[in-house]
């Protein structure tokens, strides 16, 4: 018989998870946001309704390499957007993608 211990307002008998499909994806986007650089240039991306270049750099207490580190980071996620225009790259959050992460944490 499974183990049975109770927490106030909590049944907590034991059962065995089924594959959900959702969790690596959720999994892969809260591991995109989980640093406090990224967040923040997550931050300033969506309070801009245009792409954002070299302006990211000049609002984080960060040196260049590492915010395109964090924005490769964020890129790979899908979070964020960037398109090269001439020498330099404009990036932008990707809403569809940040929608869905709102959906899977609405979910847990």
């Amino acid at each position: 018989m499974a183990k049975k211990t109770t927490r106030k307002g909590c049944d907590t008998t034991s059962a065995e998870l089924k594959p959900d499909p959702t969790a690596d994806e959720l999994a892969g986007l809260a591991w995109a946001i989980a640093h406090p650089a990224r967040v923040q240039i997550l931050r300033l991306l969506i309070k801009r309704d245009a792409c954002m270049c070299g302006e990211i750099v000049s609002r984080l207490p960060l040196a260049q390499s590492t915010v395109s580190q964090h924005l490769k980071i964020l890129k790979e996620s899908g979070l964020v957007q960037g398109e090269v225009d001439g020498p330099k790259v404009c990036y932008c959050v990707n809403e569809d993608k940040l929608q869905r992460l709102k959906q899977l944490v609405d979910g847990l």
